[in-house]
This record gives structure tokens, C-alpha cells and sequence, in this order.
């Protein structure tokens, strides 16, 4: 089962900003796509998603 039927679309698009922000920062900007977020965000557990989605809510991160 892959996160896109997992997560709504404006969750996942929450997750992506944050884990680029956060997580991929030292990455080389070619390298810092959504599939690769998407990889990352994939094994990160459900729980730790559930809480990072609740911090990009309250600190207003939207990407649409």
C-alpha cells in the first residue's frame, strides 16, 4: 500500500514542503523531488506523519 491512497492530497502536499524543508536540506537541489519526499515520507511511521501534518497546519504551511 503506497501513501497516495494513505494520505489525502493536501496532507501529502503539506508533507512534501516540510520534509524538503527540514529533512532534504543538505540534499543537492537536482535531487530534491517529490519522489523523493515521497520515499521519505514512506517510511516514516503513520504516527510520526499524523504529527507532522498537525505542526504544518498550526504553522500555516500550504502549498496550495
Amino acid at each position: 500500500m503506497t501513501i497516495y491512497s494513505q494520505i489525502p492530497l493536501r496532507d501529502l502536499q503539506r508533507l512534501r514542503i516540510v520534509v524538503k524543508n527540514n529533512h532534504m536540506k543538505h540534499y543537492p537541489t537536482d535531487k530534491v523531488t517529490d519522489k523523493e519526499a515521497d520515499r521519505i515520507i514512506e517510511s516514516i511511521s503513520p504516527h510520526t506523519r499524523e504529527k507532522l501534518i498537525k505542526l504544518a497546519v498550526d504553522y500555516g504551511i500550504t502549498k496550495l
